[in-house]
C-alpha cells in the first residue's frame, strides 16, 4: 500500500522555511524597522535592563558556563529555546538546524553533543521538533528545494517506513505525526552515539527526551520518549566502551 500527501496543502508550511516571499519581507522591513543598527540598539537596552534588575548578572555569567540542558531544536525563528523554557542565558546549551534532525554522520551536531556531555556534563538532552515545521513539510512533497533535499531525505525515509500508519491520517495529521516520528528517530540517534553510551558506562547522569512545540499556543508536548540508560539501546546499536 502506498500513501501520498497533497503537495499543495503542505507547500505553505514548506515555504515558511525554504523560501522567502519578497513582498512579505519588504512589508516586515517597513513595519518593524529591523535593521542592524536597530538590533545593536536593542541589545544595549536589553543589557541595561538586565543589569539594572539583576546587578552583577553578566559578570557572573562570564565566569562560568554550567548548563544542565542541551537543546537540539529547529532553526525556525519562532522556536527560541531559552524563552519558551523561561530560562536565563547560560542555562541552556543550544544546537539548532532545519527540522531538528540528528544525523548519524553530521559532525556538527555530534561535536556539540560531545562538548555538552563530556565537558559541560549536561544532565538532560532535549530533542524538540515543532508542529508546522517547514522542513518536515518539504520532505512530504515531490518537489526539489536544493541542498536541503539531502538533509531532509531522512524524513522521507521515515515516511516510507511508516506508510501504513500514516495512510489513515489527514494531510495535516500526517505532517504532525511525521514531526513526532522525526523527533523519535533523532532521540534514538543521540542514544546510539558513543558519546552518550560512554557517559552512561562511566555512571554519568544523562537522559534524552523527545518533545514537540506547538506554534499556535506556545506549549511543549512531552512525547513520552525518554532514554536514560543502556537498557534503552538494543541490538547492534549497543556498543562497548573503548579500550
Amino acid at each position: 500500500m502506498t500513501t501520498s500527501v497533497d503537495n499543495d496543502k503542505v507547500d505553505d508550511n514548506a515555504r515558511d522555511v525554504l523560501t522567502v516571499d519578497a513582498s512579505v519581507e519588504d512589508e516586515a522591513g517597513d513595519v518593524d524597522g529591523i535593521t542592524p543598527e536597530k538590533m545593536l540598539q536593542n541589545n544595549k537596552e536589553w543589557a541595561a535592563e538586565i543589569s539594572a534588575a539583576r546587578p552583577g548578572f553578566f559578570e557572573g555569567l562570564a565566569k562560568l558556563q554550567a548548563p544542565d540542558v542541551l537543546w537540539i531544536g529547529c532553526s525556525d525563528s519562532r522556536v527560541p529555546a531559552n524563552q519558551l523554557l523561561k530560562l536565563d542565558p547560560g542555562e541552556v546549551f543550544v544546537h539548532r538546524n532545519v527540522a531538528a534532525i540528528v544525523h548519524n554522520t553530521d559532525l556538527n551536531s555530534h561535536v556539540v553533543l560531545q562538548y555538552a556531555v563530556d565537558v559541560l556534563k549536561v544532565k538532560h538532552v532535549i530533542v524538540c521538533g515543532h508542529y508546522g515545521c517547514g522542513g518536515v513539510a518539504a520532505a512530504l512533497t515531490n518537489r526539489q528545494f536544493g541542498l536541503i533535499d539531502y538533509w531532509i531525505r531522512v524524513v522521507k525515509d521515515l515516511y516510507k517506513q511508516n506508510e501504513k500508519e500514516l495512510s489513515t491520517l489527514s494531510d495535516a495529521e500526517k505532517c504532525d505525526r511525521m514531526v513526532e516520528l522525526n523527533v523519535e528517530n533523532s532521540v534514538k540517534n543521540v542514544a546510539h552515539s558513543t558519546v552518550v553510551q560512554n557517559a552512561w558506562a562511566r555512571g554519568q547522569e544523562l537522559a534524552i527526551y523527545g518533545w514537540c512545540y506547538r506554534l499556535t499556543d506556545g506549549i511543549l508536548k512531552d512525547l513520552k520518549i525518554k532514554i536514560d540508560n543502556m537498557d534503552g539501546v538494543t541490538g547492534v546499536h549497543r556498543v562497548g566502551t573503548p579500550p
